[in-house]
């Protein structure tokens, strides 16, 4: 497949990344030499510099032959007149990384694809959709929903108290034979290692673990793992960036209990006129005092979504010390991931990191209608649509010569989540969820084109 990324930055850089694995034919367009020269001495792929709003510069990098080009740059006006030149160009598909959310909640009526945009991306409105989602399975760490929740991925931790822990997983399966959920990946306390359970892995105390549900399933999840459910209501959100003010907008139509801090007086002022649901207050959040005298102690979640990660992941360890159940920081550096659960932070989220995942999708081959990376994990969630000529077609699980390193996660068949087992057949118009590691992404691929 030939792509176009234009613009070097984290979302572009890490996008080229993931496609460099993928032995794409990768073209990165930029106007910063050292972002290119970064990109060039770490990735194998060619990089142009000059802007790409240049006709020229698209046709130096062969645009009329390209599948899919990608505007990540930080400009929003930039990213939307790449895609449209690019189009008329001759490009097979555009994605273009946007700041306005208005334009997706309106996509239709602009009529953006009549123009030469075929996807439109918003890191912010990702991060916000992230959130609320984490809110609402406010015991896990991390959650992700297939075809409005008719599969659920949810990510825990295993206490001491879990009831399976010290027992494999057909162990499990034999004591619980009602439950609707499956493990799909796990990764060792004190460990990098993502593994793909298979009937004789014993779960541990300490285990990061993946599971899939259906509807319901999350429920015994949290019995079963020694969770509580935590009724989330109170809310409070730390900074008014496009997130805070979009995270606090959603929650407040979903009857959260929202307070919002503010820095900047001008913007807290601007915020308290257009959120008049939520309490805008106008403070430095880094303030423990401020934030003990708004009754910290009182609120069940805790958001930081400041432009500074150090402020969030301090302002969270705050939180966390005044007994808040559920505290997620915002933050830019990547390699902060691997230190969400050793500081005692229950989720970190990267808007660039959730944009570049959602813009991954389209690269794969095969009906690929979703995909999730699994947070600290190597691995990958990705549901394909079978077709009548895929090769899984047909069959049943236990007849498919699946790799080791993967496992199928759930089936959604018209509208309904299924947790399937071996005898189950697959058939045409099934949505099939899998688990991978990255080197058998490509022997999944096939199986479904």
């Amino acid at each position: 497949m030939k792509i176009i990324i234009a613009g070097a930055g984290e979302v572009g850089f890490h996008l080229a990344k993931l496609l460099s694995y993928e032995s794409q034919d990768i073209t990165l367009i930029d106007t910063d030499k050292e972002s290119l020269a970064y990109a060039d001495t770490h990735l194998d792929i060619r990089t142009i510099k000059g802007d790409a709003t240049s006709i020229a510069i698209l046709q130096d990098s062969r645009v009329e032959n390209v599948d899919l080009v990608i505007a990540v740059t930080a400009s929003e006006t930039t990213n939307i007149t790449v895609c449209v030149l690019a189009k008329q160009l001759g490009a097979g598909r555009t994605i273009a990384r946007i700041s306005n959310t208005e334009f997706i909640e309106h996509k239709e009526l602009a009529g953006f694809q009549k123009f030469g945009i075929d996807e439109l991306i918003s890191p912010e409105s990702l991060a916000a959709a992230e959130i609320e989602l984490l809110l609402n399975q406010s015991a896990f760490s991390d959650s992700f929903e297939f075809e409005d929740g008719a599969l659920t991925m949810v990510g825990t931790t295993l206490s001491r108290t879990a009831s399976f822990v010290g027992k494999s997983v057909k162990e499990a399966a034999n004591i619980f034979p009602e439950l609707h959920f499956m493990p799909i990946a796990i990764q060792r306390f004190g460990t990098q290692y993502t593994l793909i359970p298979r009937g004789d892995t014993i779960f541990k105390e300490g285990d990061q673990v993946y599971f899939m549900t259906i509807k319901g399933g999350v429920e015994e999840l949290y019995k079963l793992t020694g969770k509580a459910k935590q009724d989330i209501k109170n809310v409070m959100i730390l900074g008014g960036s496009k997130i805070g003010y979009k995270t606090a907008r959603d929650l407040c139509s979903s009857k959260f209990n929202v307070k919002l801090i503010e820095k900047n007086r001008d913007k807290a002022t601007d915020l308290a006129d257009i959120l008049p649901k939520a309490l805008v207050l106008n403070g430095d959040g880094r303030n423990v005092e401020l934030l003990e005298e708004e009754n910290i102690h009182d609120m069940d979640a805790f958001i930081a979504v400041t432009g500074d990660s150090e402020t969030n992941i301090m302002s969270c360890l705050v939180a966390k010390s005044k007994s808040v159940k559920k505290t997620i920081a915002l933050v830019e550096n990547m390699d902060y991931f691997q230190l969400s659960h050793s500081i005692g932070i229950d989720t970190l989220i990267n808007k660039k990191l959730l944009a570049a995942n959602n813009i991954f999708r389209y690269i794969r081959r095969g009906e690929v209608v979703a995909m999730t990376k699994l947070n600290n994990m190597n691995a990958e969630l990705l549901e394909f649509i079978v077709k009548p000529t895929s090769e899984v077609e047909g069959k049943r699980l236990r007849d498919i010569d699946f790799p080791r390193s993967a496992t199928i996660a759930g089936v959604v068949r018209a509208g309904e989540g299924i947790i399937a087992l071996g005898d189950f057949k697959i058939v045409a118009g099934d949505r099939v969820v899998v688990c991978s590691l990255p080197r058998s992404i490509k022997k999944v691929e096939k199986m479904f084109v």
